[in-house]
């Protein structure tokens, strides 16, 4: 009940603050000093970045219906991938590629006498399907086309001279299911391309599928960058290949996406699947706008990343690309009399895109190679476009020596913006909030075009949102950011974290989509500088086991000793005795035993098959001696050390991605979410013996090959599970906080005399930070209420694991 107190009326809110500040003695003190004016919050501040992985383009937001629509898929996208696959066909039927073919970019098509019944798709009782085929027939054939209960004729005319010729029709659903196919059924001989159907409700009437497309417009982004991610730079740059007569597998290249949908190529996707380019550059380009966002195309700069290690040394071939680059740019931008304003005039939208900015390459390991074509790419646009803004990039770690070489590259061109990549643990984004606190004011800015913490669960949101607040601190160096994945379709996941889930006709927000709704929806207009004292988790030296590990490689490992500074032998095996009693697997993975005196792997397709010694290292400052030999596979040796469990380690990464890099990485708490602490070009040799030396000190490694020094880090950084920003937003301040730890956070607030209303709005995110949202249940939503007894100065207690969100209005 509400209580009197010297005549005012003060209500209680229970949930999800106490309304009256507490007597006891806050935890945290966030101060904002008014004084100074703080960095400017870009409109794109924050935006979506879409690449088809997770089948998130066919199947997913592009919505069409039909899979393998146009007969291309091939063993070039899926060893498992023909002509026919996606469809189930009776009589005679054959996916053919002749001199019959509908266009030389749609090249397969079906040869039917019989029927051909797609895979299966959902349809929502009384909702409108429109369906098209493009067909040619020797004589006139009838086609009986059938969705449910509902039936339509379709009467092929005799093709002659004319070929192929386009037929259209709709249906109206007879009932509401997942299990919906559509099947064709031909009176005779008859060949039949780009079979389609569309649900008449899309998004903005543009093809895209409604539910997805709503809820990233509902995210009120500030710029779509597309179309990739690593499909946009890998594979070959060439074209079909003549031995096998299928498309190779080649970077995005835009011209080959625009156009009516019938000429447009199809490509072996990066990520194992055919793309049908359906959903193409027209398409980005109307769906940005339609939802308000800035279009920011990715462009290959024919240096290939994401595992590859392959430049183009074909100038011709890099300047077709660049000439591609600015024939885009006049396809977005150009009037309706130029070449290829014309073309996106007859595609339906006279009026310029409005393009401003366009970035070049993604995730390169070769920065020299990459940079060098780079600047070609550069070059060219400024001299043609200057207004246009290229964002280089930094390859794709938080640090390492690509990342220091390509940023030093970048700095001396002064690169308009450099785009930064990484995924790392929960851990690494509460060590790493002030990570562009040092970066210089005066150089390139900084573009965060993927990142995310490695997992799915409340937690990893947290620690995002923690960050977060980082980024918008320092908005006057980070101008625009993007978490990435944005879609996954639940039966083919590729890659996790992902923000926004699917099926055939669910979708549903993780708990990271409402933390990025959050923010994204409650940016402001600048920082309002602030600082926070509190505690903070201080790091701990590195302990706990010893361990032997492989990737997809063969190794044997020998004379495995931990000797303390004082000589003392905390643990030592040579496998002399035959046995590894010593060892326990934590991954049930690969084949282990002990030959000739010592402990082999031998299965070179196993990945992660880590064992780990039974005795604890629990000594702070101890040295790790073993020898190592790799005798087949792809990669080199992993050399866990500091094991907690099967989530929680170190390893030493020598010869990793394909016996090009090493590394050292950490897991905390999931062995699939492992940050680098240090990265390095590297190689092992088939047959050497490495005598390999881990020191540790405390929180200080270094790591010796062959009495060299390889590398050297200090995990030292402290732990901040409390993090804040305030921002202004018009007459608003928005104070920030997030606590991500399992304990309330009572925080005294102090404004340096700004004056704001006594009553404000609060939202808030909390639960468990194990809980994850999925398709049966969303634990974590956001909850708004009013909270009254603000002021210049007030204290609030925040929920544990929570993220909070105070609009205090200004009254002076």
């Amino acid at each position: 009940m509400p209580r009197l107190f010297a005549g005012a009326l003060v209500a209680l809110v229970a949930l999800p603050l106490v309304g009256a500040p507490p007597a006891a003695s806050p935890d945290y003190t966030i101060t904002v000093d008014a004084s100074t004016r703080g960095a400017e919050i870009s409109d794109s501040m924050y935006g979506v970045f879409f690449e088809d992985i997770n089948w998130a383009a066919d199947g997913g937001l592009y919505a069409e219906l039909i899979r393998n629509r146009s007969f291309e898929f091939s063993p070039a996208d899926n060893a498992a991938y023909n002509g026919l696959t996606g469809w189930t066909v009776t009589g005679a039927a054959s996916a053919t590629d002749d001199e019959a073919r509908l266009n030389e970019r749609n090249r397969t098509y079906l040869d039917l006498n019989g029927s051909a019944t797609s895979s299966p798709f959902a349809t929502v009782l009384g909702d409108f399907y429109d369906f098209s085929v493009w067909a040619r027939a020797d004589a006139a054939t009838r086609l009986t086309i059938t969705l449910g209960a509902a039936r339509q004729i379709v009467n092929v005319r005799s093709s002659g001279a004319n070929g192929w010729a386009k037929y259209s029709g709709s249906f109206r659903a007879t009932t509401t299911t997942d299990a919906a196919t559509l099947k064709v059924e031909s009176s005779g001989p008859v060949k039949l391309d780009m079979v389609s159907l569309f649900p008449r409700k899309t998004f903005k009437g543009h093809g895209l599928r409604t539910d997805l497309a709503t809820k990233i417009a509902a995210l009120d982004p500030g710029f779509v960058r597309f179309p990739g991610g690593c499909l946009v730079n890998t594979g070959s740059m060439y074209g079909y290949d003549a031995a096998s007569g299928y498309p190779r597998a080649r970077s995005y290249q835009w011209k080959d996406t625009v156009g009516p949908v019938e000429t447009r190529a199809t490509n072996a996707n990066f990520w194992g699947y055919n793309q049908s380019y359906g959903l193409g550059y027209y398409e980005y380009f109307q769906f940005a706008e339609d939802i308000g966002a800035a279009p920011l195309p990715v462009v290959p700069a024919l240096v290939t990343g994401c595992g590859q290690n392959r430049a183009t040394d074909d100038p011709a071939l890099l300047q077709r690309h660049i000439q591609d680059t600015l024939d885009l740019i006049e396809f977005a931008n150009g009037p309706v009399t130029s070449t290829w304003g014309k073309l996106r005039a007859r595609m339906g939208h006279p009026k310029p895109f409005g393009l401003s900015m366009i970035a070049v390459g993604n995730e390169e390991n070769l920065p020299d190679a990459y940079f060098a074509n780079y600047l070609k790419f550069r070059d060219a646009i400024k001299a043609a476009y200057p207004q246009i803004t290229v964002i280089g990039n930094s390859g794709p770690d938080d640090q390492g020596a690509t990342f220091d070489r390509l940023w030093q590259l970048n700095r001396d061109a002064k690169s308009d913006m450099v785009d930064e990549h990484y995924y790392n643990s929960p851990s690494w984004f509460l060590q790493n909030n002030a990570r562009y606190n040092a970066y210089d004011r005066n150089g390139p800015k900084v573009f965060l075009g993927e990142y995310a913490s490695q997992d799915a669960k409340f937690a990893n949101s947290l620690a995002e949102a923690a960050y977060m607040t980082g980024l918008e601190r320092n908005a006057d160096v980070v101008k625009m950011a993007s978490y990435a994945p944005l879609l996954a379709n639940i039966d083919h996941v590729q890659w996790r974290p992902d923000l926004i889930w699917f099926d055939a006709d669910e979708s549903w927000g993780t708990t990271s989509y409402q933390t990025q709704k959050l923010f994204m929806n409650n940016v402001g207009d600048r920082v309002v500088p602030s600082s926070v004292t509190g505690a903070v988790v201080q790091p701990k030296p590195i302990a706990g086991r010893v361990g032997l590990s492989t990737w997809a490689t063969a190794a044997r490992y020998d004379d495995v000793k931990v000797t303390g500074t004082d000589g003392t032998v905390l643990f030592s095996d040579d496998f002399a005795d035959g046995d590894a009693n010593g060892w326990t697997s934590l991954s049930n993975r690969g084949t282990w035993a002990v030959q000739d005196g010592a402990y082999v792997q031998s299965d070179t397709a196993a990945t992660n098959t880590m064992v780990a010694a039974a005795t604890d290292i629990t000594a702070t400052d101890y040295d790790i001696t073993l020898k190592a030999t790799k005798t087949a596979g792809a990669e080199g040796f992993l050399i866990p050390f500091g094991i907690k469990d099967s989530d929680t380690w170190y390893w030493w990464n020598l010869g990793g991605w394909n016996n090009t890099q090493g590394a050292v990485e950490k897991a905390s708490g999931s062995a699939d979410a492992k940050e680098q602490l240090l990265t390095r070009p590297d190689s092992v040799v088939t047959g050497q013996t490495y005598n390999l030396t881990i020191q540790v000190r405390g929180t200080k490694v270094t790591l010796i090959r062959d009495g060299e020094v390889w590398g050297s880090f200090d995990d030292n950084k402290v732990t901040e599970p409390f993090a804040q920003v305030i921002t202004q937003d018009g007459r608003d301040l928005i104070v920030k906080v997030v606590n991500a730890q399992d304990k309330p956070a009572l925080t005294k607030v102090g404004l340096d005399g700004i004056k704001v209303a006594p009553t404000g709005r609060m939202t808030v995110l909390a639960g468990d930070p194990g809980e994850q949202n999925t398709r049966s249940a969303e634990p974590i939503q956001p909850v708004t209420s009013t909270v009254r007894g603000l002021g210049s100065t007030f204290t609030r207690e925040f929920p544990a694991n929570s993220i909070t969100f105070l609009r205090l209005r200004r009254t002076a």
